[in-house]
């Protein structure tokens, strides 16, 4: 179980990664996507206005993984979403708190309405089939999901055979992408770069690669 819910965060972080610079809806963006840790059956969805990465601007949505007995598939995700971003909603107070000082609001999919798969989103998964084909050997490291900390400081969510639970490993975009991505499989398994997650409940342990 706890395979298939880190497969389901993988693809649904894999779709909707394009909606870091193409709004949502409207003008908003998705800042990041949070894998939660089992045994809950869960991803947490980030979302903000624009270019904003201050965390008591942003809202992070944690939407179920499965309806009943039925998996929420990724496609899903995205009408879920828009329809929680269109009119105004409201939340009883058991349902909001905060995570990483943004507000945590906790989706109840019973009362929520997925809105219909645009042409566009259609079109993305003609091409990105295409583009991106599925097959059954997933990536190692494989991401499962990312939040923007600031301007320049991006954390990935990564998990690896070599390492159990959720790495988050902090990089600059800014760096040397094409020499950290070759790196990256080896760097995250250097002891003397794991610190404690103590301040982050989606990983296992942080690496720090702003330096790197």
């Amino acid at each position: 179980m706890d395979e298939e819910i880190a497969e389901q965060q993988a693809d649904i972080t894999r779709l909707l990664l394009h909606h870091i610079h193409a709004p949502l809806i409207g003008t908003q963006y998705i800042r990041g996507i949070l894998p939660v840790p089992p045994p809950a059956e869960a991803i947490r969805i980030v979302t903000g206005t624009g270019p904003d990465h201050t965390p008591d601007r942003l809202t992070a949505y944690e939407i179920p993984l499965r309806m009943g007995e039925d998996p929420v598939i990724a496609g899903e995700i995205t009408g879920i979403l828009r329809t929680l971003h269109t009119g105004t909603r409201l939340y009883s107070s058991d349902s909001v708190s905060t995570v990483m000082g943004m507000t945590l609001v906790h989706v109840d999919l019973a009362t929520v309405d997925g809105t219909a798969a645009t042409p566009d989103d259609n079109a993305l998964i003609i091409l990105r089939g295409i583009a991106c084909p599925f097959t059954e050997e997933q990536p190692d490291p494989r991401l499962r999901g990312f939040l923007f900390l600031g301007q320049d400081r991006l954390r990935l969510y990564v998990d690896t055979e070599d390492i159990p639970g959720v790495i988050a490993a902090d990089v600059r975009p800014s760096g040397a992408i094409t020499a950290l991505l070759a790196a990256l499989p080896s760097l995250i398994t250097e002891k003397e770069r794991i610190t404690p997650a103590d301040t982050d409940p989606h990983c296992s342990h942080l690496v720090d690669l702003t330096d790197w």
